[in-house]
């Protein structure tokens, strides 16, 4: 029988096991609700959060939280489907959270963003206050960050919404949901000094959400997709999160290896 990974499918007894087998270790998969083009879901950003979290927690035996649906995603609320939250409740909410795990012995958080630069900076906010105010050891994984290593084989583009990135990663984890048949390009228009993608080498200004006159446009023209989803493969999809595996549980290694 396979190793169970999610603490609301565990008893408060095996809870407790699994806390002292792992040194109080937990991911927390933070996503969003929101328009992801033509071709996947509104809860694509959480669901890559919960895949990763999900694989990476059963190769190192650790706990995964109840994972967060919602994200500050105003610019998307263009179109049907998207839930934004605002930030200061987000914050408020993952401190909860956190505050209610080290009650019972987790002390160390990491906190798996599936919504990309977006979510980014209040997850900073919360986890240094939980730092801060709790003790605990929190850090950020963010797939844009941990993947400037990853060997690109299939020519994909800089960081999007719903591009070839986002799109092979669902083709590969949730094939039953992505509609690449539906998928419409809109490929980069890069400004001089503005990207997005944290990976690219250039000097950029700091992101911040477009405005609704903007994704508006966005929706015209493409559905809400910024990218070439046309450049996704299931075989980059995989490849591509094995590597984001791997990274979360050095990265649990990393922590685990830690003295308080």
């Amino acid at each position: 029988m396979e190793k169970q990974v999610w603490l609301q499918h565990l008893t408060w007894e095996e809870v407790k096991q699994k806390t002292t087998k792992s040194k109080g270790t937990i991911i927390l998969p933070i996503g969003s609700t929101e328009q992801h083009g033509y071709h996947l879901p509104v809860g694509t950003d959480t669901m890559v959060a919960n895949s990763i979290a999900e694989d990476a927690a059963l190769k190192a035996d650790i706990v995964v939280a109840p994972p967060l649906w919602f994200g500050w995603s105003p610019h998307h609320m263009v179109l049907p489907g998207t839930i934004t939250i605002r930030p200061e409740l987000l914050i408020e909410l993952v401190c909860d959270i956190i505050q209610s795990l080290n009650r019972h012995e987790f002390i160390r958080f990491i906190l798996l963003n599936g919504h990309r630069i977006v979510n980014v900076s209040w997850l900073q906010i919360a986890a240094e206050r939980a730092k801060r105010e709790l003790g605990v050891k929190a850090v950020i994984f963010d797939p844009a960050y941990m993947s400037k290593e990853f060997d690109n084989q299939f020519g994909w583009g800089e960081v999007g919404h719903a591009e070839e990135i986002e799109s092979s990663h669902m083709w590969h984890c949730y094939p039953e949901l992505v509609k690449m048949d539906r998928a419409q390009d809109n490929p980069a228009h890069h400004l001089r000094i503005y990207h997005v993608d944290p990976r690219h080498a250039g000097d950029t200004l700091n992101y911040v959400p477009s405005s609704p006159s903007e994704m508006e446009l966005l929706a015209k023209t493409s559905g809400g997709t910024a990218g070439e989803p046309s450049k996704a493969s299931q075989e980059g999809g995989r490849k591509y999160h094995e590597h984001l595996v791997q990274k979360m549980v050095e990265v649990i290694s990393f922590l685990q290896e830690e003295t308080n």
